[in-house]
Parts: C-alpha cells; sequence; structure tokens
C-alpha cells in the first residue's frame, strides 16, 4: 500500500539518527466477516528487499465516549500462523479464524494489528536505530441486518472554525470519508477529509476550519459522505 510505504518513509526522515524500517502491505484493508464464517484469508507482502519477520495480535476494539479507541487482546480470533518471517519481495496468505461461532444479533469490533518485530532483523553497521512499523486492520463480523444511522451538527469555535459532532445512533459501524459547510445557496465555505471510525452508540467531533474568512452566522448546510458513497445533510445554525 502506498499510504504505508509513505508512512514508512516519514518515520525514518524524522529521526536524526541513522535508521532502519522495513516495508509491508497488508490486504484487505478492512475485514468483512459474516456470523457464518470460520475463516478469511489475509496477505501480508514483503515489499523491502529485506528479510521481514511479522508478528500479529488480534484486539477487542471499543471506543470510549470521546471517540478514542479502547483496545483489548483478545482469544475470539486467531490469525495462522501468528508469526510470519517474509524473504525479500514475497508475500504470504495466512487465515485468520474465529475460535467459536457467536450467535450474537449485534456487529462485532476487532482490530488485527500486524507489527515487524526489527530485533529479528540484522542491522547494517551504519544504522543506530531501528524502525518498528505497525499495520491495524478494523474486523468487523456483521449480522444479516443493521441500522446504519447519524446524527451530527455543528458550534462555532473561532471565527473562522466549526466543531462538527457527529453520533452514531445506529447499531453499525460509520466511517466518514469527508465533511463540507455551504450556503443554503450552495456556495461552498469549507471542506475536511477524514477517516474517522464512529463505533455504535459513540460521538465524535471534527474540527473544520475555513481558511478564505470567517465563517458567516446563520443557517449553514452541513454534508458528511460516509464511506460507502452515502451522503447525509444537516441544516446547522452557526451565531454571528
Amino acid at each position: 500500500m502506498t499510504a504505508l510505504k509513505a508512512i514508512a518513509t516519514g518515520l525514518v526522515c524524522a529521526i536524526a539518527l541513522p535508521a532502519a524500517a522495513g516495508l509491508f502491505s497488508v490486504t484487505p484493508v478492512r475485514i468483512n466477516m459474516s456470523p457464518r464464517d470460520r475463516a478469511t484469508a489475509v496477505t501480508v507482502t514483503n515489499d523491502g528487499e529485506e528479510e521481514l519477520v511479522m508478528q500479529a495480535d488480534i484486539y477487542a476494539w471499543r471506543q470510549k465516549p470521546g471517540g478514542e479507541d479502547d483496545l483489548v487482546l483478545s482469544e475470539d480470533l486467531i490469525l495462522s500462523p501468528p508469526i510470519l518471517k517474509l524473504a525479500p519481495r514475497s508475500r504470504q496468505v495466512v487465515r485468520l479464524a474465529r475460535v467459536a461461532v457467536s450467535n450474537s444479533d449485534r456487529q462485532q469490533f476487532y482490530r488485527l494489528i500486524v507489527r515487524e518485530i526489527p530485533e529479528a532483523r540484522a542491522a547494517a553497521k551504519d544504522v543506530q536505530l531501528q524502525v518498528a512499523l505497525a499495520f491495524s486492520l478494523p474486523v468487523f463480523i456483521t449480522p444479516p441486518k443493521t441500522n446504519r444511522a447519524m446524527e451530527c451538527g455543528a458550534t462555532r469555535t473561532a471565527r473562522d472554525a466549526l466543531q462538527v459532532l457527529c453520533e452514531n445512533t445506529g447499531d453499525t459501524f460509520l466511517q466518514l470519508r469527508d465533511l463540507a459547510v455551504a450556503q443554503t445557496t450552495g456556495q461552498p465555505l469549507a471542506t475536511r477529509e477524514s477517516g474517522a471510525y464512529i463505533l455504535p452508540g459513540i460521538k465524535r467531533t471534527i474540527d473544520i476550519r475555513r481558511t478564505e474568512g470567517p465563517f458567516p452566522g446563520g443557517t449553514l448546510k452541513l454534508t458528511v459522505t460516509l464511506d460507502d458513497g452515502a451522503i447525509q445533510s444537516y441544516d446547522v445554525t452557526v451565531p454571528e
């Protein structure tokens, strides 16, 4: 994945000491399973020129009231094998399996975190620090029927800034793709990209700043686009 390679480059460049980091990618980037699925395939690819050793852990995924992730190690799922050794420019398909099939009618949320083990890779003589990379994949076990619902509003925090508050009022995850604020006539005022997840019952705030001057007071149109392309619009009242 290009984004992961960019992160690896950024980590190396941000450190003053000579450093080394591997490059790897994981697909799919989001894992979806049904309650009947016992296992699914995950592909880990070593995109670099050195051998990599990787370790995978499964976490139950919850969120705190403010939207911060709360991860707890879980044995509900296992990755086989949990330790991967990948030769340069190679890939390996592993199985993410459920230990027990649940009959829950609620969506279940996990995170699969794949980490590089830098100690397992010999460092070059001029390298004083090795940088470990990690990749976190959301895992959803989704029953046949779910209800996606969201409520959003906005408050002014500065003349040129709004704080958008979105609450997941349904029973399935939401992922925001972007937010846009416009006048009721349709004239755009500001936009903000987002990849934020909101789990059921959670509220999350996103700040939007306008670069061309202050937000006008009165009624504005807030448009939120979700990861599946669905668009929801809200009328929000902003004081002068």
